[in-house]
């Protein structure tokens, strides 16, 4: 802990969790830019082993190109978004994770590994979303199978059916294609607010709970945010304890009544561990 002031208290990351949490970090980012490496790789492998002619229906081979390519801008944007983190968590390090400001003001940053699971969530999940827009898209591709049979009625019937299927197909597809489009917006947000500070004043109106040795925070108008105290050193995690404890008191236990009953409980567990 640093007091710069009288009524300042700055509470960095813990060197274990930030040494753990990097690493898991970069673990993460390797892994995006071997996937990221590898799908390029393979689209320039296929891109030469079949023709590029103009035709009304989907070459197979250029469905999997395009997963190929998204794949890889997928898998740069995690390999961002988890350079994103280590910034934050350089900055909680070196400057401040947790800020006490006189009586009323709290200023936290959420640099619990959780992020990681949520940058892989993201990216699985826009991954999940464009191959069901390709499988909308799969009676397009059989159109080119339907035209080459060799009796004509049959060519006719199986060709109808795919057109009909393959407009099924876009209805699936187009929302699907829209709503990654405002995924990708929201995950430019959720990139710029990963780990940055949240400022909280603690009046009447916020909530403050510590549960699982972790503490949440919510004020009108402002996201919630969740810090995990073992995140801090084990003699920081007291003296917050010990800090919230006394701004509780003195502040006639506005916040939360069974929140004394909570920092006793979070001070054995740190006292335990």
């Amino acid at each position: 802990m640093i007091q710069p002031t009288r009524d300042t208290y700055i509470f960095r990351l813990g060197g274990g969790p930030y040494r753990r949490n990097r690493l898991l970090g970069w673990l993460l980012f390797g892994a995006f830019l071997v996937c990221a490496l590898v799908a390029a790789l393979l689209s320039v492998l296929l891109l030469p082993t079949y023709p590029h002619a103009f035709t009304l229906y989907l070459k197979w081979q250029d469905v999997l190109v395009a997963l190929l390519w998204y794949i890889a801008l997928l898998s740069l944007a995690g390999c961002a978004m988890v350079v994103r983190f280590q910034y934050a968590l350089r900055a909680g390090y070196t400057r401040e994770m947790l800020t006490l400001v006189g009586d009323d003001t709290i200023t936290v940053r959420d640099l619990s590994h959780k992020n990681l699971a949520s940058i892989f969530s993201v990216v699985a999940t826009a991954l999940t979303c464009f191959v069901v827009a390709l499988v909308g898209v799969i009676p397009e591709m059989l159109l080119g199978w339907t035209l080459s049979l060799p009796h004509a009625l049959l060519a006719f019937l199986s060709t109808g059916i795919a057109v009909l299927l393959s407009i099924v197909g876009l209805v699936i597809t187009i929302p699907v294609l829209f709503v990654l489009l405002l995924g990708g917006i929201s995950c430019v947000s959720f990139c710029c607010k990963m780990g940055s500070p949240h400022t909280y004043h603690l009046t009447d109106h916020a909530s403050l709970m510590i549960d699982g040795f972790a503490l949440a925070i919510h004020a009108p108008g402002s996201p919630e945010s969740l810090v995990e105290l073992d995140l801090l050193a084990p003699q920081d995690q007291r003296q917050l304890l010990d800090l919230l404890r006394a701004r509780w008191i003195d502040a006639e236990r506005p916040w939360n009544p069974g929140l004394g009953e909570e920092i006793a409980a979070a001070l054995e567990e740190a006292v335990i561990a």
